[in-house]
């Protein structure tokens, strides 16, 4: 595992978290609040080995149209789901798979009014957190996205945990002793979600997750934790998150790209929603419209001459006209030149920059977008 760079903190709000991060095991943090004992920021020195494998992916036949062959079928990324047959790449929206004749009713009437009911408030910081900041909240996620990238867990399991995390922390007092415990035990109960009965997700060990905080927290703490977080939500975890609706729509997005993009437009318009996890603000958007607005600014940047960037083919799979999107579109856009935490948050940029996600991260942004009329029509 490549080294981190230590974090410090730009905000006064933070000096108590110090450089939470060790040298040798960017992952093990330990308390990353630094209040248990009052005392000064523990220097770590665990080094962090990375206890899981990649897990071979359940492959699935399933006959081709045309040559009643057997042919595999990868669920790694749900994503891939969108692709067809590479001799039949116009017919994408028949694929058998993807439920094409009940896709739209499925989007609408569950997807889209199961959203609404399971979102966090939009203001939990200001009217219930008086301990924590939004500044907080994004290096912590930070952190769970490295946790993820180092247990190989599917991208539906990060954004639960962040699901989770909101909605916790709508309803609950957290103090920064606790955050870091609240975040892992979250992350926790979304790879149990996931993982159970699941190669995609391979269950970990209660162990597993105490070690990656340098044991700051008990295997007792965690599973207390863990009860308190899924009794406040009623074990209601099946909820629509902005990933969800990204492998709704990116295939018919790749439907008007040529082939030899669409991996590039894949990794763009999943850097930008991971991109929204980090900044609360980004709260006041449904998890589709964020989606949405993920897809529009990844085909603009691959097009920023074609008009108009929106199509008819995805306002009628996303049930969103351009003009629903300015405002998000615009705060993705900003996201995308500006940290929620400055230097404290790499982890997404890092991440993205890597050729697996062809270098998503360093593709040119422009600092502003063309007037409304010309792009939002």
């Amino acid at each position: 595992m490549s080294s981190t760079a230590k974090r410090t903190s730009s905000s006064s709000s933070l000096s108590s978290w110090g450089n939470h991060q060790s040298k040798d095991n960017p992952l093990c943090y330990g308390d990353i609040t630094n209040q248990r004992s009052g005392s000064p920021p523990r220097k770590l020195g665990l080094g962090f080995t990375l206890i899981c494998k990649f897990v071979q992916p359940l492959k699935f036949h399933y006959c081709s149209k045309k040559t009643n062959q057997t042919k595999p079928l990868e669920l790694l990324n749900p994503s891939d789901l969108g692709k067809e047959d590479d001799d039949d790449s116009s017919n994408l929206g028949e694929d058998p798979q993807l439920c094409g004749a009940f896709t739209c009713d499925i989007y609408e009437h569950n997807l889209r009014s199961s959203e609404a009911k399971k979102r966090p408030a939009i203001d939990y910081m200001e009217r219930v957190q008086p301990n924590i900041d939004a500044t907080m909240r994004a290096i912590l996620i930070d952190w769970l996205v490295e946790v993820a990238e180092e247990f190989s867990l599917p991208p539906e399991t990060l954004y639960l945990a962040v699901n989770c995390l909101d909605r916790y922390l709508s309803g609950n007092v957290i103090t920064k002793l606790n955050l870091q415990l609240l975040g892992v035990s979250c992350i926790m109960i979304s790879a149990k979600y996931y993982g159970r009965g699941s190669v995609r997700a391979p269950l970990r060990q209660v162990e597993s997750f105490c070690y990656i905080t340098d044991y700051t927290y008990s295997r007792n703490e965690l599973l207390e934790m863990e009860s308190c977080v899924l009794n406040y939500l009623k074990f209601e975890l099946t909820t629509p998150t902005a990933n969800c609706f990204l492998s709704h729509f990116v295939p018919q997005g790749k439907r008007e790209e040529v082939p030899s993009s669409h991996l590039l437009f894949e990794s763009l318009a999943s850097y930008l929603c991971e991109l929204s996890l980090l900044d609360y603000a980004m709260l006041r958007y449904a998890p589709s419209l964020v989606a949405a607005s993920a897809v529009f600014l990844a085909r603009y940047v691959l097009h920023p001459s074609r008009k108009p960037s929106w199509s008819s083919t995805l306002e009628h799979y996303t049930r969103y006209r351009a003009q629903h999107l300015e405002a998000c579109v615009k705060n993705l856009l900003r996201l995308c030149h500006e940290s929620p935490s400055g230097d404290n948050v790499v982890a997404v940029r890092k991440k993205y920059s890597k050729a697996k996600y062809k270098f998503a991260a360093n593709m040119f942004y422009p600092s502003s977008l063309p007037v409304p009329q010309e792009l939002f029509l």
